[in-house]
């Protein structure tokens, strides 16, 4: 197959995949992979394998088609090629949420020296990179990694990445309870599709949507939660997105929790389990396990909810998710505390503030723990973040955390 049929099937597969006629275009380009004889045209149509597999949530095969497009990347001694292929691969090690490999993986395209593609290519990376330090609970430099990649955005005026990260500050935000920011970025990101995202895939909207729910439901309005989770899950159903079904699934299963309907929210959460299982979401799976053993407590089955503790403790050991690891010894406070078995309580209290040292997760004003409870917080320009009422009573002349870090012994 020359250079010219390589590009018209190319397109072909594009537009059968556009037309919701996913295995068609599958068949399409596989058979291009087969035949072709251009690298170039190989390497973009592996880039389309790729981009489909991540959207059907089957990242296993992502992975697969990322390590063959390395290989022909090496082929073409491109390092535009070189850059974009080792991009996918740490985009498929984070769906995977195989969070340290990620990481590395984008430290190596950024320091890889490339024309003004590759450069492009950075607020992606610095994306990637932000979400794997947010699964592994290092807040300062996930934030880092979501500012820089929101500078890119802006710089090259790429709107649809803007719109990824906005989701990405959401979940941040969610993740240490700044509800109102939690809402502000995926209601900006919905604002983006509105006004810029016509010729976009309406995964961009559903994506916004999703993470307005989430914000919605933490802030306890679950009619509008409600509203936002269905209008994503149709559009995940219309488009066979696997991994947004079981997200939107895991929101309604945590919308009926809310609403004290257990009976309701049990089948939901074991939907969206099934499905994260089968993608390979181990993350995912943390928050179901936490959701079920919520459920459990508020039937004061106190045991069934240890169990799934434990399965979702040995998922979060496993991830590095410290504040998976964090809400578990939380939830087993509470379990001990009402059993009165005072030793198990003592040992998670302990091993509770262990994870807030480790996360750094309070204010270096106040002292006081963040994430906590619903409070409005401010970040500093180096990333660090502190109680927004602490910043605008005491002020600061730079950052108390960045200070007490400068005079640690190994720092002199």
């Amino acid at each position: 197959m020359g250079q010219d049929q390589t590009k018209q099937q190319i397109e072909k597969g594009l537009h059968l995949y556009q037309s919701n006629q996913t295995e068609k275009a599958l068949r399409v380009w596989m058979r291009v992979l087969e035949k072709s004889a251009d690298p170039a045209g190989r390497f973009r149509v592996l880039g389309c394998l790729i981009t489909a597999h991540a959207e059907m949530g089957r990242y296993k095969d992502m992975l697969k088609f990322a390590v063959v497009q390395i290989d022909t990347a090496r082929e073409l001694e491109d390092p535009d090629y070189l850059t974009e292929s080792y991009l996918n691969l740490a985009r498929s090690n984070e769906k995977l949420c195989e969070f340290q490999k990620t990481i590395s993986y984008c430290k190596t395209c950024l320091n890889m020296q490339g024309t003004t593609v590759s450069l492009q290519l950075n607020g992606q990376v610095s994306l990637s990179m932000g979400n794997a330090f947010l699964g592994l609970s290092t807040f300062q430099k996930a934030l880092e990694c979501f500012e820089k990649a929101l500078r890119y955005a802006h710089n090259n005026d790429d709107k649809m990445l803007e719109c990824r990260v906005c989701c990405s500050l959401g979940n941040f935000y969610a993740q240490i309870k700044d509800y109102e920011k939690a809402l502000f970025f995926p209601c900006k990101a919905a604002e983006l599709v509105n006004d810029y995202g016509k010729g976009w895939s309406l995964k961009y909207r559903a994506m916004s949507q999703y993470h307005m729910a989430v914000a919605y439901r933490k802030l306890g309005h679950l009619a509008d939660a409600m509203d936002r989770c269905e209008e994503s899950m149709k559009i995940a159903l219309q488009h066979g997105d696997r991994p947004l079904q079981a997200l939107c699934l895991l929101c309604f299963a945590d919308i009926h929790r809310s609403r004290k309907d257990v009976q309701t929210a049990f089948p939901r959460y074991d939907s969206s389990m099934s499905i994260m299982t089968e993608i390979g979401n181990r993350l995912g799976l943390i928050q179901v396990l936490i959701g079920v053993t919520k459920c459990w407590m508020i039937q004061k089955e106190l045991d069934k909810a240890l169990e799934s503790i434990e399965k979702a403790q040995e998922l979060a050991e496993g991830l590095g998710n410290k504040l998976g690891l964090l809400k578990l010894h939380c939830l087993c406070e509470r379990i001990y505390r009402t059993k009165g078995q005072q030793q198990e309580l003592r040992d998670h209290v302990v091993k509770f503030h262990e994870c807030v040292e480790e996360m750094e997760l309070y204010c270096g004003m106040c002292g006081e723990s963040i994430g906590e409870k619903n409070n409005q917080l401010q970040a500093l320009p180096c990333s660090h973040f502190f109680h927004l009422k602490c910043l605008q009573t005491n002020g600061t002349r730079g950052c108390p955390n960045c200070r007490r870090l400068s005079v640690k012994p190994g720092y002199v």
